[in-house]
């Protein structure tokens, strides 16, 4: 069954294409028989990785973010590739390339649509429990990625006073500090 609010998509296609997303031009009729065009961001699933070390620090990255300019501090976390037949897949390949860390067990948390008025993201969060470093980084071509320990109380009390301003990172925080611990 249609809900009477759904739009009617008459025509897409790939306005703009690079590695990591495509911008997607959609020909549309609204409810009321009006016809439009609307433009999105395709991204597609990713993970977000909470790892905890044996001892409940934090693994945590920090990498150059050239879209701002600064050095982001932030949870492991990446896109789910077709070869990954689901979002766990991902969550060890992406954490053992970040970080050269392992989890001895893994378990979904959440999933979040974060900006679902102009993009088709979806953000799968995780909680790595057991980590331990057991392997060399593999960083893609584009990442600069320095890896360390923190203890999550310092980690929420970064979210809390401003300095973790990365996104997806603070929602992976705040709901492990709501909802789970």
């Amino acid at each position: 069954m249609t809900d009477d609010l759904a739009w009617e998509t008459l025509a897409d296609d790939v306005a703009y294409s690079c590695p990591g997303f495509d911008i997607v031009h959609e020909d549309v009729r609204l409810p009321d028989g009006t016809e439009t065009d609307f433009d999105f961001l395709r991204e597609g699933d990713s993970v977000v990785v909470l790892p905890l070390t044996g001892d409940g620090d934090v693994v945590v990255i920090e990498e150059w973010r050239q879209a701002v300019k600064r050095v982001n501090r932030a949870l492991p976390a990446g896109s789910v590739e077709d070869e990954d037949d689901e979002p766990r897949t991902a969550v060890a390949r992406e954490l053992r390339e970040e970080t050269g860390y392992e989890a001895r067990s893994v378990r979904h948390l959440y999933t979040a649509e974060p900006a679902n008025g102009y993009a088709d993201s979806v953000f799968h969060y995780f909680l790595a429990e057991g980590c331990s470093p057991t392997a060399e980084q593999d960083l893609d071509f584009n990442e600069s990625i320095r890896v360390e320990t923190t203890a999550f109380d310092d980690l929420l009390a970064s979210v809390r006073d401003g300095e973790l301003r990365d996104g997806r990172s603070a929602v992976g925080v705040m709901y492990y500090a709501l909802f789970e611990r």
